[in-house]
Order: C-alpha cells, then sequence, then structure tokens
C-alpha cells in the first residue's frame, strides 16, 4: 500500500471519511485544518486517516479502512505511518468505547489516557451505535512512543 498526503480535494473521499466519522459536520469541523493521508492499493483508495495540530499535541481524528480491505493490516499499517511522521510528539486519537476498536488501538501501541463524558450525545445529532454498542463517552489514547509534547511541523 503506498500512502499519499493530499492538500486539496479531501472531500472526494468522503465515502471513507464517512466510515471514521459518521456525521459530515463533524469532518468539517477538522478537514480543512488537518493533513490527510490516503492509503492507495491497486489504484483504489482503501484507508484514510486525518491529523489535526492542536495545543500541545497532534489528534487523528479520522482512520477508516474501505470494509472491503479491512482486518488485512491496512489500518495498521497507516497508523504504523502516522506514528513514524509524528515520532517524538505527543499523538493523540479519540474513538467511542468498543472492545473491537480499543483492542486495535492497543495493539498499535496507544494506551489510555483520558475520557470525554457525553461526548457523543452532546456533539452527534443522531445516536451511534458501533458493535451493538451506543457511544457515549469519548475514550482518547495516546501513542505509548511519544518523548515529548512540543508541537512543530514534523518532517515528511
Amino acid at each position: 500500500m503506498d500512502i499519499i498526503r493530499l492538500s486539496c480535494d479531501k472531500k472526494e473521499y468522503l465515502s471513507l471519511l464517512l466510515l471514521g466519522d459518521e456525521q459530515e459536520s463533524m469532518i468539517d469541523r477538522y478537514l480543512d485544518r488537518g493533513e490527510m493521508y490516503v492509503g492507495i492499493h491497486d489504484n483504489t483508495a482503501i484507508c484514510v486517516c486525518v491529523v489535526t495540530t492542536e495545543t500541545g499535541f497532534f489528534e487523528i481524528k479520522n482512520l477508516a479502512v474501505d470494509p472491503r480491505f479491512q482486518r488485512k493490516g491496512y489500518g495498521r499499517m497507516m497508523l504504523e505511518e502516522i506514528k513514524r511522521i509524528y515520532s517524538g510528539h505527543k499523538l493523540l486519537v479519540g474513538t467511542g468505547e468498543t472492545p473491537s476498536t480499543l483492542q486495535f488501538y492497543n495493539k498499535c501501541g496507544f494506551v489510555y489516557s483520558h475520557r470525554i463524558t457525553d461526548f457523543f450525545t452532546i456533539n452527534y445529532n443522531h445516536i451511534i451505535i458501533e458493535d451493538g454498542i451506543i457511544l457515549k463517552d469519548m475514550i482518547y489514547l495516546k501513542s505509548d512512543n511519544t518523548a515529548t509534547n512540543h508541537v512543530t511541523t514534523p518532517e515528511r
């Protein structure tokens, strides 16, 4: 899989982005200010990741893999590349509290950081159900290999 960084036409990948964040108005909050990466395999976009610069850290706002390519290592490859690009920096990801998602991030070297109570119920205009679980709180995980928490533009 080749991973490319996009600087324009990010909405071309809306169908993939909606897999990781199912409300377009929420995606609109971060898409323009985030760095977007697309995983390409056989000339097909199979995964996306959006990373934003926040005060004191970088945040993965969206990570999604086309369902036809899930459970084949592409999400992990994308995440490993993101960790490489942003190495030496504090890297967070927020997600719902589902065992499969938390297990995926744990296997990729992320550990629990904190929780935002009622994030999904306050910020989304509909109930979000993932793996049969109604999402309520946002669980934040951090990369366990961060050495600093200052923000500079990573080299690409």
